[in-house]
């Protein structure tokens, strides 16, 4: 491929009948016309009755998810609507969430032809405003592109008449090829809302008394009319490859000149046809036998036809094989400013799909055109294209004499990823997971050992729920037709559906399960609302008594992530406990209850589940260990090395386990005081842990122990016995300490650089190390969970993260919770695997965490695929006389703002001039609405808002301009701030 291809990476295209790619090209498969009558909403038929390729719904539009509000949106041109739409799909469609594309150099190119929307808005002089202003002129329909995606490339309308959209292409190529910018958007659009250019046909004598196009055809009698909106996402070659985007089809080169002086303004001319291929060849580096097919302007005018194929005969007679040629406008009729663009999106899907599409209406050559000694033959029925590199030309002429023509190749077959690297505009476009990755991985860095969960996890974000709703349908039924695989499925949408405000993430075993969970998730009464912010998390490690044999085994199994992080873990254990722990809990040894293996098994399930959340995303606020789970949260706290852990880990459990039987423990319903009688008459007990306000537990002689849980049952209060080996936390532990703290004071320890909970001490740790003094008291110390954890949740944690075998301490920690805090269990039991990890991962992802998604994909998932783009909502319509042909939906209040304050005249006031300024009904304001994003008031708009409540309130004075745009936010700070400065109630 050579240096200055270009690559059409994503594409989205809105044609009659022809919904999106897969809509067009299935279109073109079937030859299928697009011509009917003139729709009543466009113009009298009786005026100009006619038949054409009228777009359905026009006036369809989501004025709310460009946050525009319906008296702006109903003052812009249509076309600047289409445009809005199709350039958000095409982005999509690239393979990249359009606001990573926010503030960088992306340029967008639109080609357009007419501009009638100024007919119906700007000869009414009186009733101009700043919104109608805005809403014409044909620069507006890129720049509001440019506006909405906060794009800061070249942003520029192109008006060569009948060429303009393919001239925008050339254009957009240029650019990228000058470096002016590294992603550009170029596309077309054409509405036909009055006859004008349909009596300009006729009186000129080029319209069809049919309305339709018939290229190339005996039967060719002038040009039909067409409407549509196309665009492509462009990006040089090069630079698709290395972010791994998917690409349609190359770009080889383009040329545009013009017909200089012919035998009239609106006659084409042979010779400077001819020339603007042959330019086009020389800059794609081809020669014109190479070109397997061309889609040629084809407007089906006799002339025309005769002029174009004699200029392609002079550079295509005497090929061994005839160049096939057809045109789209058979299907469409003329879609004027967005011909080029259609005719671009056909090649590139044909290339694509490895088909040149029959042309419409080609059974009936036009013998006159002696296409056989031009070198030329039509596209009568489908042509299947080789395997091996394939190219195609692109012809699109204009009324006033602009030429383009374009050289496309078929793109190379073969992965179009690299494993770990993701579409991404630039280093500055927005920040990531890479930014904080764990200790030794650098930013931006996949690691080097094995990675992912083991279950993919799809996400996918919008601005409201019904939005989310709306497209949690749309890819479920897309998901059902397709047959992608589900880790690419789930890799993309994190590249492509990332952005917006409310957030949803499911695991998924393949594509049926996950297009169920969708739907399921879509009916679903209430979705999750939208974070504030990130989850604040509090990470909690599960200490002895919570062992099974077999914990963690198969996510041992099912997760390349937590298996890399779990061998780490028995690697640092091996030389101290004599065998594997992993050969333990994969064997489903029940040796694993005997505390020599207990405790560096619980240390090794809980450090490698946080070792795998720390690679994942996931970031703790705060860390608390009951009693052994101390040593993992040590670790991940920095106060510990790993090896180090495990050896003073392992050799607490060796120790404990050489002890003599005969302790045992007891858990008591009851606070802690009234259980200090019984404690101080019994030398040999001691509180093990206080792990609630009437959970306590005591721990020594086994026949103390009998004697003081005899007394407390005799007295109603409920006794539990513990299975265990020996008496946790007791002065029963005494004889392991001072072996256990000369081990100790060799590895040392210290101050943890994360806030650690102890639930040795009962509070945070602030300046204490974590050292041999430290790890000696707690082996015969209570316990001391309550107070700790009280204030751990003080904090205010989000969510509760249980890192362990099964759920324990959230249990207790629920004990304590003035408000709700949302538990989190990676590993929630038995049978838990790489799902209950992803599911995980899917709740903090919902609550605001943007994980690494490198680390939850393994290499191989790790390649973009296109997902149905985003669903518009359909139910706002606006058309002609630029209002809402249909009251705007009502907007979603929150339960303690359901109503607007109108309590005194002056709320009245406000309501009523946001509403007029906004096109709103007053009964769809709430206070909690805020003036840009929720009603869409631009600096332009507040302007005009300041004016009619300085009108509707006199004795109010001139509002400060200052504080009307940077201080208010939301309705309600308006009408708070309008009714504190308001000397006196208006008079009636």
């Amino acid at each position: 491929m050579t240096a200055d291809a270009i690559a059409i990476t994503g594409i989205d295209c809105r044609f009659p009948g022809a919904e999106g790619p897969g809509g067009y090209w299935e279109l073109l498969m079937r030859s299928g016309g697009t011509a009917r009558p003139v729709p009543a909403d466009r113009w009298a038929a009786s005026d100009f009755p006619c038949e054409a390729g009228f777009l359905a719904d026009p006036d369809v539009f989501d004025h709310e998810f460009f946050s525009l509000s319906p008296r702006e949106a109903g003052s812009m041109d249509p076309q600047q609507r289409l445009m809005l739409h199709c350039a958000w799909r095409a982005v999509e469609d690239a393979g990249i969430a359009p606001h990573r594309l926010a503030g960088t150099p992306t340029g967008v190119f639109v080609g357009v032809m007419g501009s009638e929307w100024a007919q119906f808005t700007l000869t009414d002089l009186s009733g101009i405003t700043a919104q109608i202003g805005s809403g014409n002129g044909y620069c507006m329909i890129a720049n509001r592109v440019s506006y909405h995606l906060d794009l800061k490339g070249p942003s520029l309308a192109v008006d060569t008449a009948c060429s303009s959209s393919l001239v925008a292409v050339h254009l957009a190529a240029n650019s990228l090829l000058a470096g002016e910018c590294d992603w550009a958007i170029a596309g077309g659009v054409n509405l036909a809302l009055t006859p004008a250019l349909g009596i300009f046909y006729t009186q000129a004598g080029l319209a069809a008394p049919d309305g339709r196009c018939k290229p190339f055809s005996a039967d060719a009698d002038g040009i039909g009319r067409g409407e549509g909106v196309g665009a492509v996402v462009l990006r040089r070659y090069a630079d698709a490859l290395a972010d791994g985007q998917p690409v349609y089809a190359v770009l080889r080169g383009t040329a545009v000149n013009q017909d200089g002086r012919s035998n009239g303004i609106t006659a084409p001319n042979r010779w400077c046809q001819e020339a603007v291929v042959s330019s086009a060849y020389r800059r794609a580096g081809v020669e014109p036998s190479d070109v397997a097919f061309t889609e040629g302007h084809g407007t089906g005018t006799i002339l025309g036809d005769m002029i174009e194929t004699k200029a392609l005969g002079a550079l295509h007679s005497g090929r061994p094989r005839p160049m096939a040629l057809g045109s789209v406008k058979g299907n469409l009729g003329h879609t004027e400013g967005a011909a080029g663009i259609a005719g671009l999106i056909k090649v590139a899907l044909a290339l694509h799909h490895r088909t040149a599409p029959a042309s419409r209406f080609s059974a009936r050559e036009n013998p006159a055109l002696n296409l056989s000694d031009q070198g030329l033959r039509l596209l009568k029925a489908p042509l299947r294209l080789g395997a091996g590199p394939v190219l195609a030309g692109l012809s699109s002429f204009g009324l006033g004499g602009t030429n383009a023509h374009a050289v496309l190749e078929s793109a190379p077959r073969g992965p179009h990823a690299r494993a770990g690297k993701a579409s991404r505009p630039s280093e500055a476009s927005g920040s990531s997971a890479h930014e904080s990755k764990p200790p030794g991985i650098p930013a931006g860095v996949a690691p080097l050992h094995p990675s992912g969960l083991g279950t993919p996890l799809f996400t996918l974000t919008a601005p409201s729920e019904a939005a989310l709703r709306r497209n949690l349908f749309a890819q479920a039924d897309s998901i059902t037709r397709r047959r992608t695989p589900l880790g690419p499925l789930c890799w993309s949408s994190h590249h492509i559906k990332s952005g917006h405000t409310h957030r949803y993430a499911v695991p998924a075993t393949d594509p049926t399960d996950l297009a169920a969970r969708l739907r399921t998730a879509a009916e679903a009464p209430a979705l999750p609302p939208p974070p504030a912010e990130p989850p604040f998390t509090a990470w909690l490690f599960t200490g002895q008594g919570a062992q099974y044999p077999g914990m963690a085994a198969r996510l041992y199994r099912e997760s390349p992530l937590f298996r890399h992080h779990f061998d780490a873990v028995d690697t640092a254990l091996l030389p101290h406990t004599g065998g594997s722990v992993r050969d333990l809990l994969l064997g489903a040894d029940p040796a694993v209850h005997r505390t020599g293996w207990a405790q560096p098994a619980l240390f090794a399930v809980g450090h490698a589940l946080g070792a795998s959340l720390t690679e994942l995303g996931v970031r703790p606020g705060l860390l608390l260990g009951h009693s052994v789970g101390e040593f993992a949260a040590a670790v991940l706290a920095g106060a510990l090395p790993l090896e180090a852990s495990a050896q003073l880990v392992a050799a607490r459990g060796a120790l404990m386990q050489e002890l003599p039987e005969g302790g045992g423990m007891i858990a008591v319903r009851s606070p802690a005081e009234p259980l200090r009688e019984y404690v101080d008459h019994e030398p040999l007990v001691g509180y093990a842990a206080l792990n609630g306000p009437t959970s306590t537990v005591l721990s020594g002689d086994l026949a103390a122990l009998g004697r003081i849980a005899d007394t407390l049952e005799h007295r109603g209060i409920r006794v539990r016995r513990l299975e265990v080996s020996h008496a946790f936390h007791s002065p029963l532990m005494r004889p392991v300490l001072e072996p256990f703290h000369r081990l100790a004071e060799e590895i040392g320890g210290g101050v943890p650089a994360l806030p650690v909970y102890s639930t040795l001490r009962g509070k945070l740790l602030e300046s204490e190390p974590m050292d041999a003094t430290y790890w000696t008291e707690h082996i015969s110390a209570p316990v001391l969970f309550a107070d700790a954890a009280a204030q751990l949740l003080d904090e205010g944690p989000t969510h509760l993260v249980e890192l362990g075998p099964k759920p324990v301490l959230t249990t207790l920690a629920h004990q304590l919770m003035a408000h709700r805090t949302r538990p989190v269990h990676p590993l929630p039991g038995e049978q838990a695997g790489a799902r209950d990890l992803a599911e995980a991962l899917a709740t903090l992802y919902g609550a605001g965490l943007d994980p690494d998604w490198e680390a939850v994909h393994p290499p191989q998932d790790r390649v973009l695929t296109r997902l149905t783009p985003y669903a518009f909502a359909t139910d706002h319509r606006f058309w002609h006389r630029g209002l809402p042909t249909a009251p705007p939906a009502q907007r979603p209040r929150t339960p303690d703002q359901s109503q607007p304050a109108a309590d005194t005249a002056t709320d009245t006031a406000v309501l009523e001039a946001v509403a007029h300024v906004g096109g709103y009904h007053p009964a769809d304001l709430s206070p909690g609405a805020r003036l840009y994003e929720d009603l869409g008031l631009d600096s332009v708009a507040v302007m005009e808002l300041k004016s009619r409540i300085e009108q509707s309130l006199p004795a109010l004075g001139e509002l400060p301009v200052q504080e009307l745009l940077s201080r208010l936010s939301t309705l309600g700070d308006l009408i708070t701030y309008v009714t504190e400065h308001h000397i006196q109630e208006p008079t009636p």
